[in-house]
């Protein structure tokens, strides 16, 4: 624990005095979902605008794809350097230079005069919310130290981080129809400006891993590793699962995170210490954010091309029937954090909300060509959001959760790489998977007849689901035989103090 305590008057405005500690947190709390949304709703904000931007910027189909990659690659492979920076150089430092840098670098893709413009801005936003993420997340991990109140905190915050790409669907759809593509960069310059202007007077900066320094072999073997690895699985859904730009950087991406292992154990100051991995709640948390984090682009990408193409929705109103999802997503990450975990331990709760979404998943796959949005989407939207809430939030809390202080950044960022990792290989499988059902589907069949292949992409749309729900399956039993029995210990020592 920090020798600082919270009747001190630390140095540097590092410690708030409790009264007034009482009275900024939730507002600090507002604050950091704010910039959290807008980290990750950019993950798909953009996704509903490509068609816009394609058309107005003249990239090609095999470009496309760069548009979002970009993003993903430098986020996830900054990330654990993002985070030892917060710790390193202060929280309020790298959330404050994080916002600033995705609202002007938002600014210049919504200016973009060509694709390569473009793909360069959404690269450096992906690199400015690597250092922000962590820094909001271990913000907030430092502010809430009361059970209670942590668990309402993290039950927002949790919400956020699951419900974020269908906030960013619903928020494209709507930008992209109403006024322009652009928006859909434009608007992070927005939110920014309240995000700032809040961390500004509501912030102090505290550095608790100040006597460390950085790891340079480490940084250079996780972010290459990382990037290997997220790239091998973004050229699976453009190549084939037997290219060697797939299976290469794939190994190339296993071989150098191996290597970082090995490294942290002999490093002097460890970019991500192994004492955060070794707990045994904290890892089954961490695969908990994995697994969700895949399992839910089943949700979000396959459902928005069936809403869009089979059930002729617009954006906007795609955008507009992933919400009931939000909201069931939002109790659940309220029940699970202030009221189920708290009683029973999460050893019963995630993984019985594994156990929802896979039921959600598999529901979904009664969809046909003819089904309707009210019978055969909303009720199984509903289920599969609620059993989410009743996994995420609890997971990122318990993740992150007594932590030293000086750790706080840097598990916050594993949060944060592992629900981009999930993501970017549940995309990469889930597509290979759904283009070699709808192949197979149309063997022996004529192609050319429109009933034909709208039932081939209906079989496309259900193998994802299905597969979905066998991740979250998975996530079940794993989380199931991985967490402790019991409700997890509140360690006073361990707990970080107030930093405001």
């Amino acid at each position: 624990m920090s020798q600082k305590t919270l009747t001190e008057s630390g140095q540097d405005g590092a410690v708030a005095a409790p009264a007034d500690a009482s009275t900024k947190r939730w507002w600090i709390l507002a604050v950091v979902a704010l910039a959290q949304l807008m980290v990750v709703l950019d993950a798909t904000i953009v996704n509903i605008a490509l068609p816009s931007a394609q058309a107005d910027l003249g990239f090609s189909d095999g470009n496309r794809q760069w548009i979002v990659t970009a993003y993903a690659l430098a986020f996830a492979s900054l990330l654990l350097l993002g985070g030892r920076i917060a710790d390193l150089f202060g929280r309020k430092t790298a959330f404050l230079v994080g916002v600033v840098g995705f609202a002007a670098v938002s600014a210049l893709g919504g200016a973009a005069t060509n694709f390569e413009m473009l793909v360069t801005a959404r690269a450096l936003q992906g690199a400015f919310g690597a250092l922000l993420a962590p820094a909001a997340l271990s913000l907030l991990n430092t502010t809430f130290t009361d059970a209670r109140e942590r668990a309402r905190a993290f039950s927002v915050y949790g919400a956020i981080a699951g419900a974020g790409g269908a906030v960013g669907l619903l928020l494209g759809g709507v930008l992209t129809d109403a006024l322009d593509w652009r928006w859909t960069l434009y608007v992070n310059v927005v939110i920014a400006v309240v995000a700032f202007a809040g961390g500004w007077v509501l912030l102090h900066n505290h550095r608790d891993a100040a006597n460390s320094k950085l790891d340079v072999p480490g940084t250079l073997l996780v972010a290459t590793g990382l990037f290997s690895l997220v790239y091998g699985f973004s050229n699976a859904e453009t190549h084939d699962w037997s290219s060697p730009e797939t299976w290469g950087f794939l190994i190339a991406g296993g071989l150098l995170l191996a290597a970082f292992a090995w490294w942290q154990t002999r490093a002097a100051h460890p970019l991500l210490p192994l004492r955060i991995l070794l707990d045994r709640n904290r890892a089954a948390s961490f695969l908990a954010v994995l697994i969700s984090g895949g399992g839910m682009f089943g949700v979000f990408l396959f459902l928005t091309y069936y809403l869009q193409l089979n059930l002729g929705f617009s954006p906007t109103k795609t955008g507009v029937a992933f919400l009931p999802m939000v909201a069931a997503l939002m109790v659940g990450a309220q029940v699970s954090t202030t009221m189920l975990v708290p009683r029973i331990g999460p050893k019963v709760v995630i993984p019985a909300g594994f156990a929802v979404a896979a039921v959600g998943m598999a529901w979904l796959t009664g969809i046909g060509v003819g089904s309707s949005y009210m019978s055969h989407v909303l009720p199984q939207l509903i289920v599969t959001g609620f059993g989410l809430g009743l996994v995420m939030p609890p997971a990122m809390q318990l993740a992150t959760g007594g932590v030293a202080a000086e750790d706080a950044g840097v598990a916050s960022a594993t949060v944060n790489a592992m629900q981009q990792v999930g993501g970017s290989i549940g995309t990469a499988l889930l597509n290979t998977l759904a283009a070699s059902a709808a192949t197979d589907y149309l063997v022996g069949k004529d192609p050319t007849n429109k009933l034909v292949q709208a039932n081939a992409t209906i079989e496309s749309y259900t193998t994802a689901f299905w597969w979905s729900a066998g991740l979250f399956a998975a996530g079940a039993l794993i989380t199931f035989l991985l967490f402790r029995r019991g409700v997890p210990e509140q360690d006073a020592d361990a707990a970080p103090v107030v930093h405001m």
